[in-house]
């Protein structure tokens, strides 16, 4: 039996937090990697689509995720949480709205909007707000909604949408451009229509190849996973499922970085290395060792230096958008001189300016940054300003000199657990402190000095 829906909200760490970090100590250790946020988040808008259950395994504790839980329980789900395993009812359908102040935090709360039209025939949902790395615009899933029959105005910050008749109908869609919530939100409302929903373009990402998986389960016939067109016989209704969500190739990446800039070795656990091909193959090329092991898992090791790289972000199979702001970090102390340019977003350099304070040589012309690297980063104060962005600057600081602070540290809990634990366990001197606490990395009250 699953814990009570009121154990669920967990609070999480005070605004005001900060993240003490003491350089230049090599990653040795085994980390465990969680399941994907980016995955869970579909897979939980998925149980508003049935009236059985959908427990979902391997689910990780993230702010992010608790926005997404708080909104499914206003429309009327009743969720519980046991661990890692996350069970989803939804009886009926409580309310048609997803609210500004619960969307406002977190831009995939818009997947909610095809699960309520494919169910209700209706939605009232804000327009989502999230990282501020640059325009990330609805009208793909506007646009592809009105495809299966909706009719769809903005009104005052919402998305206000109806289906005539109350039944979505199957058609062809395709996307004129690569979007991956756009895919997952016209996967989930094509699931309860009437026919079958052809859709192009679809991007290949592996989380959705994982809401596939589980719409299957639920009793939905898809076709073309992992390909481009991807076909969904529409069904009356889904059954309920067991579900375990895939491993967090941003998170893997992430801790791959980490062990390369301090010159480590580490394993990583639950972990495909099919799922970073690109990036890895770069930072083998750049000189470090990244090798899959048996049972999931990755080793990485690095000596020296990291070679420069010229590479730049695209839809899955290439470097994700998601790395990009680790890899900068670690190439800020490469060989040589980089190029890393942005395909994704227009604004996702932001994190430029904070290691630019630690020493790092870095100049930007629209969506290319050269990055030349240099002996040494040096620990300083920093502010993460998104998500990715923040967990550069952690990076940064366990190879600078001296001791770094990162403030706004509700960024990073917004998609990963535990990263003080994880790191310290593999060496590194880190520490979550909160206001009016010594500042002190070590976890004595003596500060060390950089």
């Amino acid at each position: 039996m699953l814990a009570s829906s009121c154990q669920l909200f967990i609070p999480f760490k005070n605004h005001m937090d900060k993240m003490l970090i003491v350089g230049g100590v090599p990653l040795r250790g085994t980390i465990p990697i969680n399941g994907a946020k980016n995955a869970a988040l579909p897979l939980m808008a998925l149980g508003l689509l049935s009236d059985q259950p959908l427990v979902l395994d391997n689910v990780p504790t993230l702010a992010d995720l608790t926005t997404m839980e708080l909104l499914l329980s206003e429309i009327g789900s009743v969720i519980k949480r046991v661990g890692k395993k996350v069970a989803i009812y939804t009886p009926s359908i409580k309310s048609f709205e997803a609210p500004y102040d619960i969307v406002r935090k977190m831009r995939a709360s818009i997947l909610v909007l095809g699960p309520l039209l494919a169910r209700c025939g209706r939605a009232h949902v804000s327009l989502p707000g999230g990282c501020a790395i640059g325009a990330r615009p609805v009208n793909f899933h506007i646009d592809g909604l009105r495809a299966l029959g909706a009719t769809i105005e903005i009104e005052n910050g919402y998305i206000c949408a109806n289906v005539p008749g109350g039944k979505l109908t199957g058609a062809e869609y395709t996307f004129p451009n690569i979007s991956v919530t756009g895919a997952e939100n016209m996967i989930l409302a094509a699931s309860l229509a009437r026919g079958e929903t052809c859709l192009k373009n679809v991007a290949i990402e592996p989380e959705i190849g994982d809401l596939l998986d589980c719409l299957q389960a639920m009793g939905v016939q898809v076709e073309g996973k992992g390909t481009p067109t991807v076909r969904i016989q529409g069904t009356e209704s889904l059954s309920g499922a067991f579900h375990k969500v895939m491993p967090d190739r941003i998170e893997a990446g992430t801790y791959i970085a980490a062990a390369i800039i301090t010159c480590g070795e580490v394993e990583l656990e639950n972990i495909n290395i099919s799922l970073l091909p690109t990036f890895v193959d770069a930072l083998r090329n750049a000189g470090a060792t990244i090798e899959p092991l048996e049972n999931d898992k990755i080793y990485v090791s690095m000596s020296g230096k990291i070679g420069p790289l010229s590479i730049e972000t695209s839809p899955f199979p290439g470097l994700a958008t998601d790395l990009q702001a680790q890899l900068m970090a670690l190439l800020s102390v490469s060989s040589g001189e980089s190029v890393i340019v942005e395909n994704i977003f227009e604004n996702r350099f932001m994190h430029v300016c904070e290691l630019a304070r630690m020493g790092a040589q870095i100049s930007v012309s629209g969506n290319r940054a050269h990055v030349t690297g240099v002996e040494h980063l040096s620990g300083t104060s920093v502010m993460a300003t998104d998500l990715r962005a923040s967990t550069s600057l952690v990076i940064a600081g366990l190879a600078a000199r001296g001791e770094t602070i990162v403030s706004r540290l509700y960024h990073i809990d917004r998609g990963y657990e535990s990263i003080e634990k994880k790191l310290s366990e593999c060496g590194a001197i880190i520490k979550r402190v909160r206001e009016g606490e010594a500042h002190t990395a070590s976890g004595t009250n003596k500060k060390i000095a950089g």
